[in-house]
């Protein structure tokens, strides 16, 4: 049976700016981070949910959700750097017997329950499956110094979002090589654009606006997981 660990990362992805604290926004009263693991924390099918801090914050962070991710079970791992040194801190906690890695934005709250559905359906067959969604507007390629250098049509481009999921050797590998994997080992699952990434405290309004109209999440989903009985 698949045995799936999630880890939930609160560096910036690699290419973005590093807003500080974007995973740390507060929602309605609730931090970015909460919300984001909130997303899976009641599927049978993870066996485990890792969050990964900077080191720096390790402590103020045990401090503030310590007993709520004790209640609930999630784990907390540190590194000092970003987005691989995060999830290259988890990888070396993740048990022999996982079979798959998802790997998840704490800075996007805004994951419809059906697109976690559909991306844990199409992951058996994947080496790694990841949310993508058309982009919706032309696309200027600019110089170091911000010159307009080409334009591209939106068309032959989509936009990649969390989570992603991988087999656990390809996810290993990409650890290592500290860059994704190749787009030939990547299947595209369509997700909703609501799933936007906080991108610092002035997004508040606009990510509360948009729970708002985000189907609510069931609970105790297992998908085509528990179906297989892997």
């Amino acid at each position: 049976m698949a045995q799936i660990h999630a880890i939930i990362v609160t560096a910036a992805p690699p290419g973005l700016s590093a807003e500080a604290g974007a995973a740390m926004v507060k929602i309605d009263g609730r931090e970015s981070l909460l919300r984001s693991t909130d997303l899976f924390a009641n599927r049978d099918v993870i066996n485990q949910i890792h969050v990964v801090v900077e080191a720096a914050q390790l402590e103020g962070v045990k401090a503030k959700y310590g007993a709520h991710f004790a209640f609930t079970g999630i784990k907390l791992a540190s590194a000092t750097g970003g987005w691989w040194d995060q999830l290259a801190a988890a990888d070396a906690k993740i048990p022999a017997d996982v079979t798959h890695v998802l790997v998840h934005d704490a800075a996007r709250p805004c994951v419809p329950g059906f697109d976690i559905d559909a991306i844990l359906e199409a992951a058996p067959n994947a080496s790694a499956a990841a949310l993508a969604t058309p982009l919706r507007a032309t696309l200027v390629e600019t110089d170091p110094g911000n010159n307009p250098v080409a334009i591209h049509s939106p068309s032959a481009y989509h936009l990649m979002m969390t989570p992603i999921i991988y087999k656990r050797a390809e996810f290993a590998a990409a650890v290592k090589a500290r860059q994704e994997i190749h787009a030939s080992k990547l299947t595209l699952v369509a997700g909703s654009p609501l799933n936007v990434r906080v991108g610092g405290v002035g997004d508040e309004k606009l990510i509360r606006a948009l729970l708002g109209v985000l189907p609510k999440p069931k609970s105790k989903i297992g998908g085509a997981f528990d179906e297989a009985q892997w």
